[in-house]
């Protein structure tokens, strides 16, 4: 076993990314390939998935120069969604994929909400992002009604790459659950809400098979192989949703588990044994979408790295004079918020800077600074950002506590993992202990567990996990200070509750202006 290798392959926005990945989890070697994203208009981004193919035609080739492609056992791909692509029965595209951050359905995706339909359940009792599936659909059949027509097949970017690989149509359950609305644990799709969102055959043109995650979609055909530089023959496994996907190369399979990945926002996907339908928390359960017999349960905040990075760019004179680097400047300002006591001697920020996501689903909310004094100084504002953004945190493991899942374990992933003190705060200020990985490449690890699975080499998803993910440390919770934060958590709420009416208000104010 331990001369063959895993490849897993990411198609992510800025580009396409492979990894070699031995059974036991040692990332031995990865190479990546830049794609083009083309915004012709405000509110659109598409690409076009033939750069998918040559990029990992590109990424491959700089791969075997590492790794003997008669070594790979198996093969499995994570991707954007819901980038939706239409073509015809062969895998030509008839036009350029709608990138997954592609918004130019907004009114669809408004309209689908006035639906009322019961598979709205998965839009967590708000509107439905026009990110999503369905939306960008209906914005197909309306506004380029030749296309939608003339389409034999709609698909998603993972299901692509896959028939490109093998020659076989078929959806991936992740994708097909968290962005079209199928549920495979009440009707399979929901035929009435296509039918009321003006496309119902849509359904007859999505793949019909929907497979689970680890599931063999088929072997790779030899005209791929020629193309890729492989053998043919090797097992090529359903993948999904890289942040998906990324949750299970976190080692996130068991109940009870959460993934907690960072950057510019956060990301949080659990797994539960039940199903949870509530506001603020997409998909409310989505079943069978990592794990099968398990329930996903996905929320999230919009701004919390950005709001750091924000303040930090634009009003730390001081920490500037320290050190022009991004790490010289964050290490100086962490050393400085250190010796400011929690709470910020009273200055409390929210970090709704994009709206709220999660919980409130309130995208009219804003941030603000309150409490400040002339004494004050910028160290207390940045502390109180990094707080903000705990309580954030904090406020959506409470409500998922309300609805019945307690995240006993958080594994997270991400940049702001660097700050050790931030991360220290999380887990402060949520009284849970935040435990990471060795291997932080969450999706590109997590393509390799399904990958084993499919190729034979691990049973299944939860054990693959264990033998591919090991942990490199934990932080524990100061019970002490979670009992201090527990109460600027709630001058938090307090805030946000006194403020999110004016936010709203003037929010439609300078929308309309």
């Amino acid at each position: 076993m331990t001369d063959q290798f895993l490849l897993s392959i990411d198609i992510g926005t800025g580009g396409v990314r492979v990894a070699a990945v031995t059974p036991d989890g040692d990332m031995v070697a990865t190479a990546s390939v830049p794609v083009d994203t083309h915004t012709p208009k405000p509110a659109h981004a598409e690409q076009n998935p033939q750069d998918w193919w040559d990029g990992l035609r590109g990424a491959l080739a700089k791969l075997v120069e590492s790794v003997s492609p008669d070594r790979i056992a198996g093969i499995a791909i994570d991707g954007t969604s819901a980038t939706v692509i239409a073509c015809d029965r062969n895998g030509t595209p008839l036009r350029p994929a709608l990138l997954w951050m592609d918004v130019r359905a907004a009114r669809e995706a408004e309209a689908l909400t006035d639906t009322g339909d019961p598979a709205l359940k998965y839009a967590g009792m708000q509107t439905v992002s026009a990110e999503w599936g369905v939306p960008k659909l209906m914005w197909l059949a309306k506004n380029e009604p030749d296309v939608y027509d003339a389409a034999d097949v709609f698909v998603d970017c993972v299901d692509w790459m896959n028939f490109k690989l093998t020659g076989e149509w078929a959806m991936s359950i992740c994708t097909a659950t968290c962005k079209y609305f199928y549920d495979s644990n009440w009707s399979g799709w929901p035929t009435t809400l296509y039918a009321k969102g003006g496309v119902p055959e849509a359904l007859g043109k999505l793949p019909s098979r929907v497979l689970n995650m680890g599931t063999v979609v088929g072997e790779l055909s030899r005209q791929a192989a020629s193309e890729l530089g492989l053998r043919p023959g090797v097992p090529v496994t359903m993948g999904g949703i890289d942040a998906h996907v990324g949750a299970i190369g976190l080692g996130v399979v068991e109940e009870g588990s959460l993934a907690l990945i960072t950057g510019s926002s956060h990301v949080m996907l659990g797994q539960t044994d039940q199903a949870i339908y509530s506001q603020g928390i997409w998909g409310g359960a989505y079943y069978d979408a990592i794990i099968p017999g398990q329930y996903t349960v996905e929320a999230g905040q919009i701004s919390s790295g950005s709001v750091n990075n924000w303040f930090t760019q634009r009003f730390t004179l001081d920490a500037h004079r320290h050190g022009s680097a991004s790490q010289e400047l964050y290490g100086w300002l962490n050393e400085k918020a250190a010796q400011i006591p929690i709470g910020c001697d009273g200055v409390i920020a929210l970090d709704h800077f994009q709206g709220n996501r999660s919980p409130f689903s309130n995208p009219y909310s804003r941030g603000a600074i309150t409490g400040l004094t002339l004494s004050h100084t910028e160290n207390h504002i940045y502390r109180a950002i990094l707080e903000s953004v705990c309580y954030g945190t904090k406020t959506i493991f409470d409500t998922f506590r309300e609805k019945g899942f307690d995240p006993v374990k958080v594994v997270v992933s991400g940049g702001p993992t660097k700050s050790q003190f931030w991360m220290q705060m999380h887990a402060d200020v949520t009284g849970v202990p935040m435990l990471f990985p060795k291997n932080t490449e969450g999706p590109l690890m997590g393509g390799a567990i399904l990958a084993s699975v499919g190729a034979g080499i691990h049973r299944d998803i939860g054990s693959a996990a264990k033998a591919m993910v090991e942990m490199a440390h934990s932080i524990e919770p100061d019970p002490q200070a979670t009992e201090e934060y527990a109460f600027f958590h709630k001058r938090y709420l307090e805030i946000y509750h006194a403020l999110a009416p004016v936010s709203r208000t003037t929010a439609r104010h300078i929308s309309e202006g």
